[in-house]
């Protein structure tokens, strides 16, 4: 009886110490899946930040022949002219707050949202919610700044990067950002789909 006794206990030995060398394992794990996240989203909030204020600032008057009138006139652009860049602005400034908010949900649960499948879910469907929203914007806004690079002879707009020159620099600026936002949202929402094996 001694000895089935001690081969229990070694037998449990060995059994228990693969299972707590696991789970230090995914502790591990799981706070680089957290830490890459948290750095992640301070990225996002910088680069939406940056592209709402180049976006505010891209106002340029110029004087300019007016080909209806026949005269000579100030006028300016800025991006409340335009729908579609309303549109991206208001975009970006969701996704700067998203990523905010998204940034303390991480802080103030921590562990507990790496392990509940649940809350992950909710991360996964608002990070793509946010992708789609940002990503119409980005196009949209896209499609407007390219006919005012290269206007259209087709139905008669005009280029008007030639004369906004200032104008188009910051909304090309903020587009390229925009981008890059992109992608990390894209790299965020891969790594809460394998956060549940992180």
């Amino acid at each position: 009886m001694a000895e089935v006794t001690e081969k229990k206990g070694v037998t449990g030995a060995v059994e228990t110490e693969p299972r707590a060398y696991g789970t230090a394992t995914t502790g591990a794990k799981s706070s680089k899946c957290l830490l890459v996240g948290m750095i992640l989203r301070g990225l996002l909030f910088a680069l939406t930040l940056t592209s709402v204020i180049l976006m505010l600032t891209s106002k340029q008057t110029e004087y300019v022949l007016s080909l209806l009138t026949r005269t000579r006139e100030f006028k300016a652009a800025k991006y409340s002219n335009s729908p579609a860049f309303i549109y991206f602005v208001s975009a970006l400034w969701l996704v700067c707050g998203y990523s905010v908010a998204s940034m303390l949900n991480t802080l103030v649960c921590r562990k507990k949202c790496a392990s509940n499948k649940f809350l992950i879910q909710i991360i996964i469907l608002s990070d793509v919610l946010v992708f789609g929203i940002l990503a119409s914007a980005t196009g949209t806004a896209g499609g407007v700044a390219y006919i005012g690079l290269k206007g259209n002879s087709h139905i008669g707009w005009f280029k008007i990067c030639n004369i906004y020159d200032k104008f188009c620099r910051h909304i090309a600026a903020s587009l390229v950002l925009s981008l890059i936002a992109l992608v990390i949202l894209v790299i965020l929402i891969v790594i809460s789909t394998l956060q549940t094996r992180c």
